[in-house]
Parts: C-alpha cells; sequence; structure tokens
C-alpha cells in the first residue's frame, strides 16, 4: 500500500462527501461512528445530535438532545457505546446510546471543572473519565462512583489532552504554550516531565502509542513532533499553515500527518522520510558572519565607531546574523520549512533545487476548522467549526489508509 501512496498524483486532493448543516451555533465536536454511516456532533447551541445517512444519501438527526449548557467537547467509546460530553459549565453528563443509535440515555453527572471544559477522554480498563479544563486543571474521575480520583493545576488553561491507556501517561497542552507529562494514579500524580518549544498557546494533541510519538500544534501555526520514546528529546518543527493549528491525526501504518487549520488549510505530511531537526537559535553580540556588532553592543559600537545592527537569525544554521548576510529566503521542507524563510548567504548556496521540494500536500477545506476527526480504517475525515458546518471527507486520494477492512468510503 504504502508503494501506491508514493505513486499518487500531487494534484489529488480530499473528496468532499457530504455536507451536514443544522446546528444554530459553533459545532465544537464531530466524531465518525465506526462501521456504520453516521456522525456525532456536539454544540455551543447546548444539543448532542446523531447524524445517520439515509438511503437517499442526506444525512439526517436520528437523535437530538439539548443540554443545560453549550457542549465544549466530546469522547465515544463504541464498544460499550458509550459517549461523554464535557460542558461549557464545566460538567461532564455521560449517556449510553442504543444499538440502532436512534435513542439515547443519561447515565449520570461529573462535576469536573469549575469552568469550560477543554477536552475528555474515558479509559474503559480503568473506569476513568479524564478532563481538562479553562480553571486550569486536568481531572480524573472514577465512572463507577462518579467520585472525584484527582485533579492536578497549571499555570495556565488546559486546552487538550492526550491519554496513554496502558501506561496511564496523561498529556497536556496548555495557553502559556507547554505540554506537561504526567503519571495519573489512583488519587494522586507525578509530572514527569514539560516539554517547551511552541511560541503560542497549545490547541490540539496527538499521541502515538505504537512509535511513542507526540505532536503538538499551536497558535503559532506550527506543529512539533517530540520523539517521548527515543528519549533523545529529538524535536521536529513543522511549519506549513498561515492560521493556529486546531486539529492533528498522525496515521501510524503510512507514517503521514494530516493537520487542519483555523483558516480551512488541511495540510498531509509525509513523516516517512529522514527529516532534519531545526537548529537551536545562537546567541551572539554580534554577527557571526561579518562580525559587525549588534545594537545593544555598545562597547563594540563605541571601539569600531560603527552603528549597531538588527540580530536575526538563519533557520537552517541557527546562527545568529544580521540583515546584510541574510538577504535570501529559501524554503526547505526537509527540516519542515515549506514557507519561505530567511536564511544567510552562505546556506541559501548550500541549498540544492530538489531540497526545496515539498513533503506535504496543502489542500483548502473551505471552512473555519475548530475540530477534526479521522475514521483511519476508511480513509474518512469529519471537520467541524464556527460557521455551523460539518463535512465529511474521503482523504484516501491523499493518504494511505488501509481499506482492508471492506467499509465503503462512500
Amino acid at each position: 500500500m504504502a508503494a501506491e501512496i508514493h505513486s499518487r498524483p500531487q494534484s489529488s486532493r480530499p473528496a468532499l462527501l457530504s455536507k451536514i448543516e443544522g446546528h444554530q451555533d459553533a459545532v465544537s465536536a464531530a466524531l465518525l461512528i465506526p462501521k456504520e454511516d453516521g456522525v456525532i456532533t456536539a454544540g455551543e447551541d447546548r444539543t448532542i445530535r446523531v447524524w445517520l445517512k439515509r438511503d437517499s444519501g442526506q444525512y439526517w438527526p436520528s437523535i437530538y438532545h439539548t443540554m443545560s449548557s453549550p457542549c465544549s467537547a466530546m469522547a465515544y467509546h463504541h464498544d460499550s457505546r458509550r459517549i461523554f460530553v464535557g460542558q461549557d459549565n464545566g460538567a461532564i453528563m455521560e449517556f449510553h446510546i442504543s444499538e440502532d443509535f436512534n435513542k439515547m440515555n443519561f447515565v449520570k453527572t461529573y462535576p469536573a471543572h469549575q469552568n469550560r471544559v477543554s477536552a475528555v477522554t474515558f479509559c474503559l480498563t480503568s473506569e476513568w473519565v479524564i478532563s481538562t479544563g479553562h480553571d486550569k486543571c486536568v481531572s480524573w474521575m472514577c465512572t463507577r462512583s462518579g467520585s472525584m480520583l484527582g485533579r492536578h493545576y497549571f499555570t495556565s488553561w488546559a486546552s487538550c489532552l492526550q491519554y496513554d491507556f496502558e501506561t496511564q501517561h496523561a498529556f497536556v497542552g496548555d495557553y502559556s504554550g507547554q505540554v506537561t507529562l504526567l503519571k495519573l494514579e489512583q488519587n494522586i500524580c507525578s509530572v514527569i516531565t514539560t516539554l517547551k518549544g511552541h511560541e503560542g498557546s497549545i490547541t490540539s494533541l496527538w499521541w502515538d502509542p505504537v512509535q511513542r510519538l507526540l505532536f503538538s500544534g499551536a497558535s503559532d501555526h506550527s506543529i512539533i513532533m517530540w520523539d517521548i520514546g527515543g528519549r533523545k528529546g529529538r524535536t521536529l518543527l513543522l511549519q506549513g499553515h498561515h492560521d493556529k493549528v486546531q486539529a492533528i491525526c498522525y496515521l501510524q501504518l503510512t507514517r503521514q500527518l494530516v493537520s487542519c487549520s483555523a483558516d480551512g488549510g488541511i495540510a498531509v505530511w509525509n513523516m516517512d522520510i529522514s527529516r532534519e531537526e531545526a537548529p537551536q537559535w545562537l546567541e551572539s553580540d554580534s554577527c557571526q558572519k561579518c562580525e559587525q556588532p549588534f545594537f545593544w553592543n555598545i562597547k563594540q559600537m563605541w571601539d569600531t565607531k560603527t552603528l549597531g545592527l538588527r540580530q536575526h537569525h538563519c533557520r537552517k544554521c541557527g546562527q545568529a546574523v544580521c540583515g546584510k548576510c541574510s538577504t535570501k529566503r529559501s524554503s526547505y521542507p526537509i527540516m519542515g520549512f515549506e514557507f519561505q524563510v530567511r536564511v544567510c548567504d552562505s546556506c541559501f548556496e548550500s541549498i540544492k533545487d530538489e531540497d526545496r521540494a515539498s513533503l506535504a500536500t496543502f489542500h483548502e477545506g473551505k471552512h473555519n476548522i475548530s475540530h477534526m476527526s479521522m475514521d483511519i480504517s476508511r480513509g474518512l475525515m469529519v471537520t467541524c467549526g464556527s460557521d455551523r458546518v460539518v463535512k465529511i471527507w474521503d482523504m484516501t486520494p491523499v493518504v494511505g489508509c488501509s481499506l482492508a477492512t471492506g467499509f465503503s468510503s462512500r
């Protein structure tokens, strides 16, 4: 299958299969129902809806349930057909969906947070519901008793969450731009490490437990891949979006990363190659090429009777350089720079034309994307956003999802 992916023409793009409209406010979450032609949506209009595809090809709501507060996050466990909906008031409500997806019964309310729930996940083996919120904490509660097991507080809003079910490690992204790795236990948790690399708030996370890779998307328009399993602290920077990265999904089978941004951009990154880690920016009081002083280097300016220059950095070598020594711009996809970025003149000369060949494909979703979810087995993706529209995409033209399961994407 992998060989087939690389032979696909660059012009291939996602195919829009269906457009679902009906919510009266922004759609905060949308999930494809595995093995079914159905979608579950939750919105700021306080409704949860289950949409099933009819013989006409149109999606119609088979369940329409109104909540007491706007819905802000959602998790669905298909095998048990349990759904957990986080709300703007801090509560999480659990429901059970009938086998025919035509009825939804209320199970329990969890007082998880004091403020808006930003992410929620459910672990069946431990019977925990884990969530993050704008009250600056991650909480984990027992779904059997409904009681709070533990909380951990951060210095800013906790914005997104990923959980490793096997090791009970949680990854929490926050508005300060940090990702914290926590080990959760029955009533306590311990901080393992803090990952710092983004210049904006963390907006999305994806954890791949097989390769032990963590991907983080942020409001600084960039994605960082953290090699957690390698413990080398290796990071790869990916820059190809023009707005904040709202959702990411890593396809472990084909080594591809799908990312969506607020401006509707959909990117598919080839991670099945040896990429280069972007260098750390070097600090210097003078240009590391021409040795002219920077404007804060008063002594050298006085000694040489010259005006100080503004400091820049070459994205390829990381050296501190002045504007005259970095007049060129170039893309350098192997380091994650799909846009043209500042490089020093000597690095520009070293970049060959083939080095500028893109290692990602870019597509237009044509709506504000605030949330995305994929059914990898069928190559399907659902996107939703503040325009109140839900779109279902066939991603098989651009990703190499395994269709061996036999489910039709149509």
